[in-house]
């Protein structure tokens, strides 16, 4: 690395992206891991009998995690503005190494009871508060080392290399899974993915140590211009509440909800409502996101050239505009016989008192109870009152006479028979090239709305905020519309499709925290290409 005060040399540059983008990568397939190994988590660490809420239960611990980031970005945001941007981020890529092999160490709640969920709970903490550290210190320590003209593209790796993070999760589920038979896998196998993490930080550390701290940092230490407190200076410091009102609605709540509908509920979406064969899922999705990490380089060069603005509000307007077309291509690629099946002999529940309540083990009516079932089997359905309760698929009312109402296992066989015999198909599918296709396309467009949103964040953030609180004033925003906006997406939207019977209902959720980026980015943002630190960019 170059001498303190040197301008960075070529090679001094490629080692700070390759170093902090490595790092990123690991610490996010850390914390990806969690969300990658869903359907088997929840089973292990929340098991209560109703599928619906144990999914739901595993969302909102996955949440948990990222409701941490932002006391994370305080904590760290602090150390980094007054210690030093290397020495903070190399703590935070420990405490998630850790955090994450300790998650593949706990027992199942079928050997340690409620234990087992609260140290699920208690270890996500730990990993909310490394992440809430950890992008702030990448983020900053690459754009310090970078020119005007180049910062948008150099920090641009750093945002691919979240996208990275969930496809090398991905891909070390894979190639356990292939190594393993299926006992195996779902008996302990799947801890193994966990444990990796050790050595991924035994990496990330050897090449982090390499660095040298910030030049800007350097330079202020020197001058003796090091924050007293960076929390306090920036809610007082002149026009940055107005600047993180802006970083928080304008900027981290609108990219980081498009970025976990592509990525999670894309992943979620072909497992489960469209029924796609698990592993063949995570292969199409792992290889949408790989390629799709080409277009966040690609806006961040743009945003070198036209400004930082343009790109994230087109993003976000095409987002509004393509986000349900997106997946409708998707659900009409991955199952064609599925939407055939629903529109041949759409399911509808009619009856007295059919509330549905997620968090409940059970049903109080038995209207309740079948829509229950419904969820759990991922049977979209409409619902209406009627004075009797009637289960129709089609023009064809199915007999409820002998229905199993206080058996909970025995209702879901039941149901798929009745449905089976009415022409639905319950078997997982494995579509064929021309519809792999499809999928795929649809992926790379909900890539290309999350590259465009994603990719310039990194150098607008640090242009954004002035150098002596620039670590703690651009991760707090960042973690709180990351950690509440984007963390609880994949709970809220489940939610509302437990609720409405219609898989495509959760987008709705993205598409009005979009809506509200969208008009605060257009007041906010200024347009114009970028300049040099302390230009405001608000």
């Amino acid at each position: 690395m170059a001498a303190a005060g040197a301008e960075p040399s070529a090679a001094d540059i490629r080692l700070v992206i390759a170093a902090s983008s490595a790092g990123t990568v690991f610490e996010w397939y850390d914390f990806f891991i969690y969300g990658t190994l869903g359907a088997i988590l929840s089973k292990a660490f929340f098991p209560t009998g109703n599928a619906t809420l144990e999914m739901l239960l595993f969302w909102l611990v996955f949440a948990v995690g990222f409701g941490f980031r932002p006391l994370g970005a305080i904590l760290f945001g602090f150390l980094g503005d007054r210690l030093g941007r290397k020495y903070t981020f190399l703590v935070t890529v420990t405490l998630m190494g850790i955090a994450t092999a300790g998650v593949g160490l706990i027992p199942s709640a079928a050997t340690i009871g409620m234990a087992a969920p609260v140290l699920v709970i208690l270890l996500r903490i730990l990993q909310g508060l490394a992440l809430g550290g950890e992008y702030g210190g990448a983020a900053v320590y690459v754009a310090e080392h970078s020119e005007p003209g180049r910062r948008g593209y150099f920090t641009s790796y750093i945002q691919a290399s979240v996208v990275g993070g969930f496809v090398l999760s991905l891909i070390v589920v894979l190639t356990c899974k292939s190594l393993m038979s299926e006992a195996v896998w779902k008996d302990w196998g799947w801890r193994v993915p966990f444990l990796v993490s050790l050595a991924l930080l035994v990496v990330s550390l050897w090449m982090r140590m390499k660095l040298s701290e910030s030049p800007v940092f350097q330079a202020m230490k020197e001058q003796g211009e090091i924050a007293g407190n960076p929390f306090v200076e920036s809610l007082t410091y002149p026009g940055n509440r107005k600047r993180l009102f802006i970083a928080l609605f304008g900027i981290a709540a609108g990219l980081t909800v498009i970025w976990y509908t592509a990525m999670f509920t894309g992943l979620s979406f072909l497992k489960s409502a469209m029924r796609v064969d698990d592993t063949l899922a995570e292969i199409v999705v792992g290889v949408g996101a790989a390629v799709g990490m080409l277009f966040y380089l690609l806006a961040g060069h743009i945003s070198d050239r036209v400004g930082r603005k343009k790109p994230i509000v087109i993003g976000y307007l095409a987002t509004l505009l393509l986000l349900f077309p997106a997946f409708w291509l998707m659900g009409a690629s991955a199952n064609p016989a599925l939407a055939e099946q629903a529109r041949r002999a759409p399911v509808t529940v009619a009856g007295p008192d059919c509330s549905f309540s997620a968090f409940s083990t059970e049903q109080s009516t038995q209207c309740g109870k079948l829509l229950a079932d419904l969820a759990g089997s991922g049977v979209p359905y409409s619902l209406k009152t009627a004075p009797a309760l009637t289960l129709r698929a089609g023009d064809r009312v199915l007999q409820l006479d002998a229905y199993p109402w206080t058996d909970k296992a025995a209702r879901g066989k039941a149901l798929q028979a009745m449905l089976a015999d009415a022409g639905y198909d319950f078997t997982k599918v494995r579509p064929g090239p021309v519809q792999i296709a499809g999928i795929i396309a649809s992926l790379l467009l909900l890539m290309a709305l999350s590259g465009f949103t994603y990719g310039p964040v990194a150098a607008l953030l640090t242009e954004m905020f002035p150098p002596r609180i620039r670590y703690s004033s651009m991760s707090i925003p960042y973690h709180i519309g990351t950690g509440y906006f984007g963390g609880f997406l994949p709970f809220i939207s489940s939610l509302i499709v437990a609720k409405t019977g219609d898989p495509y209902s959760g987008l709705w959720y993205t598409w009005v925290v979009v809506a509200v980026a969208f008009l605060v980015a257009m007041w906010g943002l200024k347009g114009g290409p970028p300049q040099a630190y302390g230009d405001d960019a608000v």
